[in-house]
């Protein structure tokens, strides 16, 4: 694995876990849903607090605890429903995609009530900026490979949670999946031997269908955003 040769050979950065740990605790504290800042701001800010190695490790931790929090949300609520009513439902983190057809309006979609105050639309979508932006710095600082599991698992919620979840998409949707695809991308394009893309991601590149984008004050459309035609040009290139 070349980010692990990268580590034991002599291209070693400087990491400092203590400043990691701050840069982590600012970015829940500071922004969410509690800001005042518009989404957009709040993620270009956040992106810039993390524009180093140290942030680029903080940037792989928000995307991981946002996917780990998402999955144990899921299965409390599979669970529950188990419990409630005798129906078991099936939940693999490969593939989302049948359990929310199965029983999307039974659930909630996860990743607005993150218990760790992580909010998709700021930390998650910032972290998924700088992810893509210093791509190249990955093999460095951490293993590429579970991190790139965890931005399509994010992606995979996404899309799901506006076919069958009743999530409005809206622009900062479609921005934290376009920031999500373009992180994507830009890692498998630094791996030696990339993973195959999961199902869920196959079966939307399958498609070709374009979807109203809205803005997120009102009813009015203000785009649209075709996720299959966009992993297309960008995973496949």
């Amino acid at each position: 694995m070349r980010w692990l040769r990268q580590l034991l050979g002599g291209n070693r950065v400087q990491l400092d876990p203590e400043r990691q740990q701050t840069l982590l605790r600012d970015v829940r504290h500071r922004y969410g849903a509690r800001s005042p800042q518009r989404f957009p701001e709040q993620a270009e800010a956040i992106a810039r607090l993390l524009d180093d190695d140290d942030g680029l490790v903080v940037a792989a931790r928000i995307l991981g605890e946002a996917a780990d929090e998402a999955h144990a949300a899921l299965q409390a609520q599979v669970h529950d429903v188990h419990r409630r009513t005798g129906r078991r439902l099936l939940l693999h983190r490969r593939n989302y995609r049948p359990l929310w057809k199965e029983a999307g309006p039974s659930l909630r979609w996860p990743l607005f009530a993150l218990p760790s105050g992580l909010h998709p639309y700021a930390q998650v979508a910032a972290a998924a900026t700088v992810v893509g932006s210093r791509a190249a710095r990955l093999d460095r600082v951490t293993d590429p490979t579970p991190l790139v599991t965890h931005v399509f698992e994010v992606l995979d919620l996404t899309t799901a949670g506006w076919e069958y979840g009743r999530v409005r998409v809206d622009t900062d949707a479609a921005a934290l999946a376009e920031r999500l695809i373009s992180a994507a991308g830009r890692v498998l394009a630094t791996m030696d031997d990339p993973p195959r893309l999961p199902p869920a991601v196959r079966e939307l590149m399958r498609r070709n269908n374009t979807l109203d984008v809205h803005d997120p004050a009102g009813p009015r459309v203000v785009g649209g955003f075709n996720p299959g035609a966009r992993m297309r040009e960008v995973l496949l290139a």
